[in-house]
């Protein structure tokens, strides 16, 4: 029997899109690049495939079945949206909005819609994540009461990504690029966050946005989580343990390989594109095949969070 095939549009062009989203599209059975959806079709030459210059053209062609939203933050609620109202599932690239009351604008309109919405937190399908899930769940560490989250790097604005450093189109600096993929993973590792608190501030770089901040949680079960993401430092970092009442599980680097833990060390590689593993669950939540690990709902928690930080943080 022939596969069913999943028609995708991708909307926005850019870094992400060509070097993980497209070939995961092509490498997933089930799915097919479609089309995309440029201001620039030149860029879409090499892929061969349909090529329209606004959203709104692409989504009235009946073949398209989902979209993946690959643009700016600022696109991704207003994007999302009409691609659910047209009909398309819709798997949108994080954070989720510009705010939360636009997240609530976005979960709505896939209630409404019937749709599959999905967000790229694909760190939730890294082998080492969800092994950490359950092992924490088994008690490895006991009661776990703190998480430490780093992720420092060198950003000065400049290049292709410069964007990120505009307000008005990335929403915020670390917070919501590098930031938000971490949250995530504590939310997706403790729950729903309770409470939250923050600091941001410009201690290096003087553009419009953070180059840095520090994000603290609770948790209802009473675990603390502290997040720190900074574009000004020239030491890269990436690092990720978890401490518990009898024990502690490191985790450090969080896209690396390696989980240690109380008495054991396991080696949990990636898949060679990160984008792969999200984009195959995504298609198998569509076929009901399988829960969605990054859903709207559960994304929302992330821009529920980042938004508690950066009032207190202002």
């Amino acid at each position: 029997m022939k596969p069913v095939r999943h028609n995708w549009i991708l909307s926005g062009i850019g870094d992400i899109a060509t070097r993980r989203v497209i070939p995961a599209i092509q490498a997933e059975p089930r799915s097919r690049l479609y089309g995309l959806v440029t201001r620039d079709p030149a860029k879409a030459v090499p892929y061969g495939v349909r090529v329209w210059e606004t959203l709104d053209e692409a989504l009235t062609d009946p073949e398209v079945h989902a979209v993946y939203v690959g643009t700016p933050v600022f696109l991704h609620a207003p994007q999302t949206i009409q691609a659910l109202r047209a009909g398309k599932h819709v798997l949108c690239e994080k954070p989720m909005a510009m705010n939360e009351p636009e997240a609530r604008t976005m979960l709505q309109a896939a209630d409404e819609s019937g749709r599959t919405f999905g967000v790229a937190y694909y760190r939730r399908s890294y082998p080492k994540v969800q092994r950490a899930k359950q092992l924490l769940a088994a008690g490895a560490i006991g009661k776990p009461v703190l998480a430490e989250v780093t992720n420092h790097m060198w950003f000065d604005g400049q290049g292709s990504r410069g964007w990120l450093v505009d307000p008005a189109k990335a929403g915020g600096g670390p917070l919501f690029d590098i930031a938000s993929h971490r949250i995530d993973v504590l939310n997706f590792l403790f729950g729903q966050p309770l409470r939250v608190t923050g600091q941001l501030s410009n201690v290096v770089h003087h553009y419009a946005v953070e180059d840095n901040a520090t994000v603290l949680i609770e948790y209802a079960g009473g675990a603390r989580g502290i997040i720190d993401v900074r574009w000004h430092s020239k030491v890269v970092r990436d690092e990720c343990r978890i401490r518990g009442t009898d024990g502690e599980m490191e985790l450090t680097p969080l896209n690396g390989p390696d989980l240690v833990y109380p008495g054991a060390r396991e080696n949990l590689p990636t898949h060679a594109n990160l984008h792969y593993p999200m984009l195959e669950n995504f298609v198998d939540a569509v076929e009901g095949k399988a829960p969605l690990l990054a859903s709207g709902a559960s994304s929302y928690w992330t821009d529920w969070v980042t938004e508690r930080a950066r009032r207190a943080g202002s």
